[in-house]
């Protein structure tokens, strides 16, 4: 072959959702590959996408470190003040006995994002130096496993739900670190935007044929191990998962889940009751998504993880394209129903006058924890694959 042929790549992939194995050609800049059979976007090019990332990176790193150090929020109140920060909350939960609530806040909101942005910036940085990362296609199996645990944006809403909740009742200031909370969220966000599997393989498939001064093929094969599909075991999990959450479920709505103590006496409120109080007194955008978050989403949720399950295991094959979405439907938003979790967390930390106010998390408040974490595991047990039973293994020529 003459030397000064261009070199012809040929990749291929396998489509996480659906199994179908899929050639997919070279991309030109702002150009996407989905899987011909279900949708699944398999890679997307972006310009300077690496630079991009490891500038966006860099600086969510900064903002969440300007988030911990300065007062986030501060509540006034018949004369009293309470003012926190970041990590006051972790340690008022830990002190009034609900250290299971400190630690979601600080895996989901503290320790995932900032291990996925330095593992982030190391894979980069070394890619773009022409280095093969340690560890680097590990490293980013990782970070793909941590991402939907990765609930930086949530607590921010849930922050803002929070002081819509009591902004009736008292003066609320926000501080430095609210705002570099907000802008973190934004930059994190933009990271995570940039990421693409089939760009970071690319890249480490060049390192290793540099390192291995291999530049005597003309043709290059890329192609992901085609793993096999473990149909009993996968619909098994889920079973048991399902039937976890649903148990949960009705002591995380009929348990109170937050308790306002006013001069002495007690308020206990459900889920359900503090949708009623948002819409009573006028709040109905916050009430309403209270309302989808934390009662519709998990419903929702479970019954289409139930009928999903149903159809894999009596073998139907009908509407896979509409249980596709209805799949990513369900694993995308099953995560934000941790919203009503961080509205009681921000105010357990922020309301606490002694006997004139305070409020401390309920009994329910485990109850719905637990059933968004085991929802999330559920989805990610069910196998998107097995709705196409009939045709796995099938690869177009």
């Amino acid at each position: 072959m003459n030397s000064s042929e261009s070199l012809v790549v040929v990749e291929h992939d396998t489509c996480h959702e659906c199994d179908l194995r899929v050639a997919i050609p070279p991309l030109q800049v702002n150009q996407k590959a989905l899987c011909p059979r279900c949708g699944f976007l398999l890679a997307a090019k972006r310009r300077n996408a690496l630079n991009r990332m490891l500038a966006f990176a860099l600086t969510a790193l900064i903002f969440l470190a300007l988030s911990l150090p300065f007062h986030f929020i501060s509540f006034k109140s018949s004369g009293l003040e309470n003012e926190i920060k970041m990590l006051d909350s972790v340690t008022i939960l830990i002190s009034s006995g609900y250290g299971f609530l400190a630690v979601i806040e600080v895996i989901t909101v503290l320790l995932i994002p900032m291990l996925v942005l330095i593992s982030l910036m190391y894979v980069t940085l070394s890619l773009k130096l022409g280095r093969m990362p340690w560890q680097g296609r590990e490293i980013m199996a990782l970070i793909y496993r941590l991402l939907p645990w990765n609930m930086a944006e949530i607590f921010l809403v849930g922050t803002l739900v929070s002081l819509v909740k009591i902004i009736s009742l008292a003066d609320i200031h926000l501080g430095p670190s609210f705002f570099a909370f907000i802008l973190f969220s934004i930059s994190m966000t933009a990271t995570l935007l940039h990421i693409d599997k089939r760009s970071f393989n690319q890249a480490f498939a060049s390192c290793a044929a540099a390192a291995n001064d291999n530049h005597s093929s003309a043709i290059i094969t890329a192609s992901v191990p085609h793993a096999p599909v473990q149909p009993s075991l996968s619909i098994q999990r889920t079973w048991a998962l399902i039937i976890t959450s649903i148990l949960l479920y009705i002591p995380a709505n009929i348990l109170p889940i937050m308790n306002t103590r006013l001069l002495g006496q007690d308020d206990p409120s459900t889920i359900i009751g503090g949708v009623l109080l948002l819409w009573h007194h006028g709040s109905y955008p916050i009430a309403m998504v209270i309302f989808v978050a934390s009662v519709m989403v998990p419903i929702i949720k479970i019954l289409v993880l139930i009928w999903l399950n149903y159809s894999v295991q009596t073998g139907a094959f009908r509407y896979a394209k509409q249980r596709i979405r209805w799949y990513r439907l369900a694993e995308f938003v099953g995560r934000w129903s941790m919203i009503d979790i961080f509205v009681v967390i921000i105010l357990a930390s922020l309301v606490q006058l002694g006997n004139a106010m305070s409020i401390v998390p309920g009994s329910a408040t485990f109850a719905f924890a637990a059933v968004v974490i085991v929802t999330m595991l559920a989805a990610m047990s069910f196998e998107p694959k097995l709705i196409y039973n009939d045709k796995v293994g099938y690869e177009p020529r």
